[in-house]
């Protein structure tokens, strides 16, 4: 072989050849195929890699649609609804676009959701989980400027409010106000600003997505137990394994999405984002997309501005130092009888915000949306720091195999839990 070319061990002649001197090929291999993996994954693990296809598919649409979007508050109405009507496919691609944004958000909190339960956050995977954070809230910067778009009521008046509240901020509000603005209130330059962030941040998550795979192979993946492998009887290769396990979801996933793509492409939606935006009419519930909303009731339940305003953003600043807030040596909740139920009851009370984002900020809805609030905020700053200390993990297994041969989790018998191993 001549000197600087890469031992490729692929046999077909063109893949050789491109291997040699690009071992492209031999990465994904590496990465994608033989790379060793827990052997108990569940489907909870699918939804990273439903994750990755929502973003390919938002940015393939999001493309289309530039082409024949027109940014400018006097046309933008009527180009999107030039898109529906005269394009070809046009309604198609943007249906797909507009519902794989709560697509994007429902595979990505089940994701997140799953992570918490199963204690991926804790180390060695600190870096990663906080990578996924900064996702999570580049998301949410993309879908609010994507929401503004269209144009509509609720595109106008959602701008207006959440734009407003850096005013909030002492010394420095009103000038990141009439930043994002590009004047006085919201209007052309604003919706020429945020067309622009809107087309490049999907460019920037991809990035962080890199980042944040390369640190899932770095440190390799959790499982349901918790539990780091001990050897190869506890790994199964990649692929073909988990290729297949996520083809099945991919087509589960499919399927739900063309649901909503066909048969009710508006049921997320707001109606009112379909009268073009006027100034002069305020709507009589301001309301955001529905993901926004846990952290919409959050804001509206401090009654004061500031204070709501760092309330929201602590809401999700709080899950990047939630490693070093769950001191528990033990992992999985499997293994945490209290601390799980704790968790279950902030999962439902995620829920219960999210109802009271949804309904007017007036009598008892803003008392359940302070008292979620609380136990949102409690769990996090109070619970799992106790539980850390007070709490009895149930009996860890000696090793993943042995747990899948006796069906999974606490092994009768057996001694006190183990502290988590460090990798």
């Amino acid at each position: 072989m001549a000197s600087g070319l890469h031992d490729s061990s692929f046999t077909n002649p063109v893949v050789r050849w491109i291997d040699q001197r690009m071992p492209v090929f031999t990465m994904m291999q590496k990465e994608y195929g033989t790379f060793p993996t827990p052997r108990n994954f569940n489907y909870f693990w699918n939804f990273g890699a439903l994750a990755m296809i929502n973003l390919m598919i938002m940015i393939a649409t999001g493309i289309f649609l530039a082409m024949n979007y027109t940014a400018h508050t006097s046309l933008a109405f009527d180009s999107v609804e030039r898109i529906m009507r005269d394009v070809n496919y046009g309604w198609l691609i943007r249906y797909v676009h507009m519902n794989g944004a709560s697509m994007f958000f429902i595979v990505v909190l089940v994701h997140v959701w799953r992570g918490m339960y199963y204690g991926s956050y804790k180390a060695p995977r600190e870096l990663l989980w906080m990578l996924g954070v900064v996702i999570f809230l580049l998301m949410m910067a993309t879908a609010f400027m994507g929401y503004v778009l269209p144009w509509g009521q609720m595109s106008f008046w959602g701008a207006t409010v959440i734009t407003n509240l850096f005013s909030a901020i002492p010394l420095v509000g009103d000038a990141i106000v009439t930043l994002l603005w590009g004047g006085f209130s919201v209007d052309n330059p604003t919706l020429n600003r945020f067309f622009s962030l809107h087309y490049l941040l999907p460019f920037v998550i991809f990035g962080v997505v890199f980042l944040h795979v390369a640190a899932l192979h770095i440190t390799g993946s959790n499982n349901p137990l918790g539990i780091e492998p001990k050897g190869p009887q506890d790994t199964l290769p990649f692929h073909p394994y988990y290729t297949m396990k996520d083809s099945v979801g991919i087509v589960v996933y499919f399927i739900v999405f063309a649901f909503l793509v066909f048969f009710a492409p508006n049921y997320l939606g707001h109606p009112d984002n379909y009268i073009p935006a006027n100034p002069l009419v305020t709507p009589a519930y301001i309301v955001p997309e529905w993901y926004f909303l846990p952290f919409y009731a959050i804001l509206r339940a401090v009654p004061n501005k500031l204070g709501g305003v760092l309330m929201m953003f602590g809401s999700i600043a709080i899950l990047f130092v939630l490693p070093w807030l769950d001191r528990s040596p033990v992992r999985s909740m499997r293994f945490r009888p209290i601390a799980k139920w704790a968790f279950l009851l902030w999962t439902v009370n995620f829920f219960v915000l999210m109802w009271a984002g949804g309904m007017p900020a007036e009598g008892i809805y803003v008392a359940i949306a302070r008292l979620s609030t609380a136990y949102y905020f409690a769990y996090f700053l109070v619970i799992l720091p106790l539980l850390a200390k007070v709490e009895k993990p149930l009996p860890l297994p000696e090793s993943i195999a042995q747990a899948v041969l006796r069906g999974g989790g606490p092994l009768p018998g057996a001694a006190a839990a183990k502290p988590m191993e460090k990798a």
